[in-house]
């Protein structure tokens, strides 16, 4: 784990370490206040182009459940094929987990996916900037990184709903009965 910094828009500074894949990110810095779910969160196609802040003290020690498509053609357990956050930031990244669907650390999954997480981070107080402030640009640096590389790259301009949409039609359940169901409550 290397040394690592958050810079925000507004100059704040928040130290950690390094976990994931390593390398330096810019984005939106955002909060996400689920409990569980970091592997539907980070596959959520709506965190495009985000550094994802989750306000869960402790993370990582359930793992990450396998890849799979079901017949119907959906992914299970994610929301998609994969993550489109930029980075995750965590308090306390747990690099022992537990659970009987586990397959890989979330440390692991992040290296496959080329996405940085940083712990070590007081979640608690940058949620509260980012709720005060609104949300920000920031970027994960080096903290050997030399300082004119440190510039927050704009984040205005680039269309992340293009680059997240479908391309072509894609059908599910293709060739099997369809079944409609409606809920009133």
């Amino acid at each position: 784990m290397r040394d690592v910094t958050l810079i925000l828009g507004d100059g704040s500074r928040f130290h950690g370490k390094s976990f994931g894949y390593e390398k330096p990110v810019a984005g939106e810095v955002v909060f996400n206040t689920a409990m569980t779910g970091y592997p539907e969160s980070l596959t959520d196609p709506s965190y495009a182009g985000q550094l994802m802040t989750l306000t869960y003290p402790l993370v990582g020690n359930y793992g990450v459940p396998p890849f799979s498509i079901e017949s119907n053609g959906l992914a299970t357990f994610m929301e998609s094929e994969k993550i489109h956050a930029e980075a995750l930031i965590v308090s306390d990244y747990s690099q022992e987990y537990s659970h009987w669907n586990a397959t890989e650390s979330l440390a692991d999954w992040l290296k496959h996916e080329h996405i940085p997480g940083i712990t070590g981070i007081d979640t608690r107080e940058l949620t509260k900037v980012l709720r005060e402030h609104g949300v920000m640009s920031g970027r994960i640096v080096f903290d050997d990184t030399p300082e004119e590389a440190k510039e927050i790259p704009p984040y205005e301009g680039i269309n992340y709903v293009d680059k997240v949409s479908c391309k072509e039609v894609i059908y599910y359940n293709r060739g099997r009965k369809k079944k409609v169901v409606l809920v009133d409550c």
